[in-house]
């Protein structure tokens, strides 16, 4: 254990969440914008992380375990979104018709999984998503997507918030940046969530 690690469950961090026995996998915003190179949000940590999402998404698709894809969509101006868009320019790549809001060849939902639109970070925020979970009976979330930092942090912790344990896939997360990613996914660990490795996720999703 490293000397933060010890600091934090030293102050009362080292809590751990119940793995529920009605899981869902949230996939955020793992679309093409994040994966074309010429794309102000490109990264090529985004195609590592896509490649831990496919696997995931069959894993659950075999185990029966519901899988839920978000996207972002703003309509033209993108007054929809607010001072999120004002401050966040590189949003733009999700207006309503772009491609670059489309997802993935290899990670497409099927007809019959839910697909969450927003304008803002968090899955939560101004959508269905918690009604919906709770008609489900869904009470723990494997969350992943992009980016670590952002929608996958606000999405994880509004599923604390709103009485869903979330338990984000490391791997099956990207940022442009390796510090943000480590970063956010230690104080997801030791404050909002559990943070596993994507093997551990496939052993749960087995249960």
């Amino acid at each position: 254990m490293s000397d933060l690690d010890a600091d934090y469950d030293a102050g009362g961090f080292g809590g751990h969440l119940h793995f529920g026995g009605s899981p869902a996998l949230l996939i955020v915003d793992v679309v093409i914008a994040y994966l074309t190179p010429g794309s102000p949000l490109y990264d090529p940590a985004f195609a590592v992380a896509l490649e831990s999402n496919e696997r995931l998404v069959a894993t659950a698709r075999a185990a029966g375990v519901p899988v839920i894809f978000t996207n972002v969509v703003y309509r033209a101006g993108g007054r929809d979104g607010g001072l999120f868009y004002r401050k966040v320019p590189a949003l733009a790549a999700f207006l309503e018709g772009s491609p670059m809001g489309a997802f993935p060849p290899t990670l497409q939902p099927m007809p019959d999984e839910l697909v969450v639109t927003k304008q803002y970070a968090s899955a939560f925020f101004g959508t269905s998503l918690a009604a919906t979970l709770t008609s489900m009976g869904i009470d723990t979330l494997l969350v992943t997507g992009f980016s670590t930092s952002g929608c996958v942090r606000a999405t994880a912790l509004d599923a604390l918030q709103n009485g869903f344990a979330p338990f984000v896939v490391g791997e099956a997360c990207g940022d442009r940046d390796p510090r943000p990613h480590e970063a956010s996914l230690f104080d997801l660990g030791k404050k909002y969530a559990e943070v596993l490795s994507e093997a551990q996720a496939i052993t749960l999703i087995g249960r």
